[in-house]
């Protein structure tokens, strides 16, 4: 199946950039094109792309109000905030608008191709560039943890530790297992497990309470 994707940027290099990246792939093509959110939305109506690359900063209506004017569609696309290392404030805006990802412009074509991949089969991106940063600055605008975040991840083992560790520090699974020396599918198969025991819908949820904890520095 095709994976129909919206590109948003203001500048016409980034965007094209990016969509020839896109259209290499064989499986990702680029329905529409944006340069603002105003018009990001009104291509998602018209074309209802399953993904949307969507720049934070733009003149006009920018990408923390698109990401949520897309998100309220009918059909809304899973969308991946493209930053660079001077957002860090505008983060935690955007995980609150609905964004699922985090990606820095110049990063490499076959990390874009695979992060479009998973955003599109539901899951959550993180750039490991920028995990780090971002999720501690979301850390410090939070509550401290909950009596009941305290207790479930007290109850994790060892292993299921490690493995949450390792999601903040943005990994995929495939790097997790190969960090563990455990299969793919063992390490997709803890992280749906650490979702349900820690109530998180998705890897972004995980690893904002990996920093939230304590758990990397």
């Amino acid at each position: 199946m095709v994976i129909q994707v919206l590109v948003v940027d203001d500048s016409e290099i980034v965007r094209r950039g990016l969509s020839e990246v896109i259209e290499s792939s064989g499986d990702l093509h680029v329905v529409a094109q944006a340069w603002d959110g105003r018009s990001a939305v009104a291509e998602a109506r018209r074309c209802t792309p399953d993904v949307a690359l969507v720049d934070i900063q733009m003149p006009g209506m920018d990408g923390l109000a698109a990401t949520r004017e897309l998100r309220a569609l009918p059909r809304p696309p899973r969308v991946v905030i493209l930053t660079t290392f001077g957002d860090d404030a505008y983060v935690d805006e955007a995980v609150r608008a609905g964004a699922v990802g985090f990606l820095l412009k110049d990063t490499p074509p076959e990390d874009l191709v695979r992060a479009v991949r998973q955003v599109a089969g539901g899951k959550a991106t993180l750039d490991p560039a920028v995990t780090g940063r971002v999720l501690q600055t979301l850390a410090e605008r939070v509550p401290a943890l909950t009596a009941a975040e305290k207790a479930a991840l007290g109850a994790l083992t060892d292993r299921e530790r490690e493995v949450l560790r390792l999601v903040g520090r943005g990994l995929s699974n495939l790097d997790i297992g190969a960090a563990l020396h455990i299969t793919e599918g063992t390490v997709k198969g803890q992280v749906s497990r650490l979702m349900a025991k820690l109530g998180a819908d998705n890897r972004v949820q995980l690893a904002r309470l990996v920093y939230r904890a304590g758990l990397e520095p």
